[in-house]
């Protein structure tokens, strides 16, 4: 069974995540937030990193329930810091509340944070068909595009690189190289 380049070796979770998530389209608000702070987690870093921390990311931030992290007082954020379970970054930790705070404001706007997410790519998956990993871009117009926006609104660790990857990670783009088996079902 092939798969894409970064998800070949040894590291279990890396190959579950390939297979089971990556590139699937979410439409469920508390997902596509999690996924948001995780890829601003993962700057400068790899998502490998961040994904061993997943399940700790997820119990110090209430399960990415929005309106529990956006009430966040700053001592809990501030006690974050000391957590080796999580990237600690001050920056990266309070821009998980700050986030939250700003997805509450999308959510109040457009009805939900999926809709407006989701407009960017017109509500549809964008389909690549890439033959290589040397052919991924690291960003593209319209992730730069929708980090001005996010950017705009508030939100935080959001450029256009960790867009893309969000992009990648919730399906709103089909990067799974052609050869991937993943490739197809996801291609719809």
């Amino acid at each position: 069974m092939q798969r894409c380049h970064w998800a070949e070796g040894d590291d279990e979770a890396m190959r579950d995540y390939h297979d089971r998530e990556w590139g699937v389209p979410l439409h469920d608000d508390r997902l596509l937030f999690e996924f948001l702070c995780l890829e601003g987690a993962q700057a400068g870093l790899s998502w490998r990193t961040v994904l061993h921390k997943r399940e700790h990311y997820r119990r110090v931030f209430h399960g990415f329930d929005i309106a529990r992290v956006a009430a966040m007082k700053e001592r809990e954020l501030e006690k974050l810091l000391l957590d080796p379970g999580i990237v600690r970054h001050r920056q990266k930790i309070f821009s998980v509340r700050d986030n939250a705070i700003a997805a509450q404001a999308a959510i109040a706007e457009f009805g939900s944070l999926d809709r407006y997410l989701w407009s960017f790519v017109d509500g549809r998956t964008l389909q690549n068909h890439w033959k290589s990993g040397a052919q991924l871009p690291g960003t593209t117009p319209l992730s730069d595009r929708m980090s001005k926006a996010l950017k705009k609104r508030g939100f935080r660790f959001v450029g256009g690189t960790i867009c893309y990857a969000f992009m990648q990670a919730t399906g709103m783009v089909n990067d799974h190289l052609q050869g991937c088996f993943r490739h197809k079902p996801l291609a719809g």
